[in-house]
């Protein structure tokens, strides 16, 4: 990712550019919300995509006072951590000066990837909390654990100040976010399952997605805002955004492939779920190495993600932590088979840098680079957000009572069900003693 300084005179292609591929990273939140709404039970949907949209609203709010300024203020040292008071409200980049119409834009832009990552999170503990306390999670989590990671990858020095470490200091590449964003929600959400602990029934009773046809609607979304997602990441309408495109394009697609193929071949038929699931694990493997690949390392990025992740969703019943919708198995495998992958197939004809991996003669300095990146995301999010969420339950209260779980967080959090199969006049269904309770 390029970063921008207030140095730099804005070009308004660019600045359209980015515009555009801002409003796209938020269709991926409605994407998002319909892409786990139908992966979950009748009696969860409204709250799974009231927990996305809630999630951006939370985010938003904490990046425009606190969030930007934690992961782009200038490095307070050791590439730790950013000024959390330099672009406070971001009214230092409200006002006429060269450059800063890039920069808000760039900071909502920004905004809107924590906004996604946070959300992402939604899917490993989805039919079990409060939402009151979700959103509380979702502003402390922005602060704890986002920014400062966004920091040690996204912010790079030059030659008046220093940049993030796992970036200036330790040299590992991630172009749009596969340790921030994909490898940080993956621990993040196998934290929360393990401390808040597995469904009622889980292992037991069926718990199948409700409306795939939802799904797939939300992965298609998903996929279009994607192009904005990583090639917007560019932060310019130039030749790099054109490489990421075709690469975003070409990874989405091998991994439905992959992903359906291992599914034929292991039970019998190809699911429209597996599709969906193939293109997200495609999409999520590339969103790191999608700067450092030519088109044909995108299909093997694709390829290699749609197999594993498809193999990895399963693990959860194998080792007993419940990841309600596969945020372990696609995202943090994904996260991580992306980063490594450009330890393997970083090309310096689409870098124009010397890096090259391992496959192109660049040995396994590239490699080592990767792996160390990956281990301290994943290490920092899974201790980090453990504790949070424990934090949380023991205090305010995190999960709901068995009653009310088993009633369904639709009606007992919200006072809605999705679909109104039964019409009975206008009469509210009941709810109390015996039956759970309303609360927020």
């Amino acid at each position: 990712m390029i970063q921008l300084t207030a140095a730099v005179s804005p070009d308004t292609g660019d600045t359209a550019w980015l515009l555009t591929s801002a409003a796209l990273v938020l269709l991926m939140v409605p994407g998002l919300a319909l892409f786990y709404g139908g992966m979950v039970r009748v009696k969860s949907v409204l709250n799974m995509m009231m927990m996305v949209f809630g999630a951006l609203a939370v985010v938003m709010v904490v990046w425009l006072f606190l969030g930007y300024s934690l992961a782009f203020g200038d490095d307070l040292g050791g590439g730790l951590l950013g000024d959390p008071t330099q672009y406070f409200g971001l009214s230092s980049l409200v006002e006429a000066q060269e450059g800063a119409t890039d920069l808000i834009v760039f900071a909502a832009f920004q905004g809107l990837f924590c906004a996604i990552t946070v959300g992402l999170i939604a899917g490993a503990i989805a039919d079990r909390v409060k939402f009151g306390t979700w959103l509380l999670f979702a502003g402390l989590w922005t602060v704890l654990v986002y920014a400062p990671v966004a920091h040690w990858i996204f912010y790079y020095g030059d030659d008046t100040h220093a940049g993030g470490w796992m970036y200036d200091r330790l040299g590992a590449l991630d172009f749009a976010g596969g340790t921030a964003v994909e490898i940080n929600s993956g621990a993040a959400g196998l934290a929360a399952a393990l401390v808040l602990g597995r469904r009622l029934g889980f292992g037991k009773d069926p718990m199948k997605p409700h409306n795939l046809t939802l799904t797939m609607i939300g992965a298609g979304l998903l996929w279009f805002g994607w192009f904005g997602f990583n090639a917007g990441s560019a932060l310019a309408a130039n030749h790099t955004a054109a490489i990421v495109f075709v690469n975003t394009l070409m990874a989405g697609c091998t991994g439905l492939l992959a992903w359906t193929l291992v599914e034929k071949v292991r039970d019998g038929h190809a699911t429209s779920f597996g599709a969906a699931s193939g293109v997200v694990a495609g999409l999520v493997a590339i969103t790191p190495s999608c700067g450092a690949v030519s088109p044909v390392g995108a299909t093997v990025v694709g390829v290699v993600a749609g197999a594993v992740c498809s193999v990895a969703v399963g693990w959860k019943h194998r080792f007993g932590y419940d990841d309600s919708l596969d945020v372990v198995g696609v995202h943090l495998v994904g996260g991580l088979v992306g980063t490594l992958l450009i330890g393997l197939l970083a090309n310096s004809t689409v870098l124009g840098s010397d890096v090259e991996g391992l496959l192109y003669g660049g040995g396994f300095d590239q490699l080592g680079k990767q792996a160390v990146a990956a281990v301290a995301t994943f290490s920092f999010s899974l201790l980090m957000t453990a504790l949070l969420v424990w934090l949380l339950d023991r205090t305010v209260g995190f999960r709901v009572d068995p009653d009310d779980e088993a009633l369904g967080v639709d009606l007992v959090i919200h006072a809605e069900a999705a679909y109104d199969l039964h019409p009975t006049g206008g009469a509210r269904p009941h709810v109390g003693p015996g039956s759970g309770t309303l609360h927020f």
